[in-house]
């Protein structure tokens, strides 16, 4: 059934926010922990210089972005399972959150490409466009949703959108496996092609990543929430008074 009370929506929403509070202290010292690490901690690479750095928050959003259309992916299955619309709001808030990241994504890689390619955007490279896919796709998402009334059948496509739309993931992530490309492959089977002290930062950049991702989540998730018991409070409102 569709519609729930509006008091259980306000309750869980409530909840979310008590843990996006409590995720604020943890965010706050794991974020500066991420900078050191990037701008002090991890050395100068030989080759690119400075800009390298940018690496570190690079790969932490992307890494961020693909799971949070993972939980997207995962709340689509679930909802289609069990109807309940808690689980599309869950996975709307994340499609919202991964876009944020792949954006970040996709403008801190032409920063870090301009002096080492000489291109703002190397146009045909595999990987940036599936990037530039999957971020369509999940634009494309909240068209759909958008071109939808509230209810059962939004829900409905908008979980099989979100299902089918998580396949580009591990194709923008294998795509450098797959194809020729200019992205070095960082991760291989046997390790990281990197110094100690760089993959420590890379680590300690996606630990901060996920940790804002958790937070935003559940800050956006409350928000859906709370907009969702408003909305029924105010249908409740209307059939009584007709």
């Amino acid at each position: 059934m569709w519609l729930e009370s509006s008091d259980r929506f306000q309750r869980t929403a409530d909840r979310y926010l008590r843990w996006t509070a409590w995720l604020l202290v943890p965010l706050y010292v794991v974020g500066v922990v991420a900078l050191w690490a990037a701008f002090l901690h991890a050395p100068t690479e030989r080759v690119m210089g400075e800009v390298q750095r940018i690496f570190y928050f690079h790969v932490g959003s992307a890494w961020t972005a693909f799971f949070a259309f993972f939980v997207v992916f995962v709340a689509g299955i679930i909802y289609l399972w069990r109807r309940s619309p808690f689980w599309d709001e869950l996975g709307a808030a994340s499609a919202e959150v991964g876009i944020i990241f792949t954006t970040i994504v996709l403008t801190t890689g032409p920063i870090w490409a301009k002096p080492i390619w000489n291109t703002w955007w190397p146009w045909g490279d595999p990987r940036v466009t599936t990037t530039l896919v999957l971020w369509l796709i999940y634009v494309a998402y909240f068209a759909l949703r958008s071109s939808l009334p509230e209810g059962e059948k939004r829900a409905r496509f908008a979980a099989v959108f979100g299902i089918i739309g998580f396949i580009d993931v591990p194709i923008v992530f294998l795509s450098v496996r797959w194809w020729r490309t200019i992205h070095p492959v960082v991760i291989t089977r046997t390790g990281a092609s990197l110094e100690p002290e760089m993959v420590q930062a890379m680590l300690i950049a996606v630990a901060a990543f996920t940790v804002l991702y958790f937070t935003l989540l559940f800050l956006r998730t409350a928000m859906r929430l709370q907009q969702t018991a408003t909305e029924e409070m105010a249908q409740a409102v209307r059939e009584r008074s007709e």
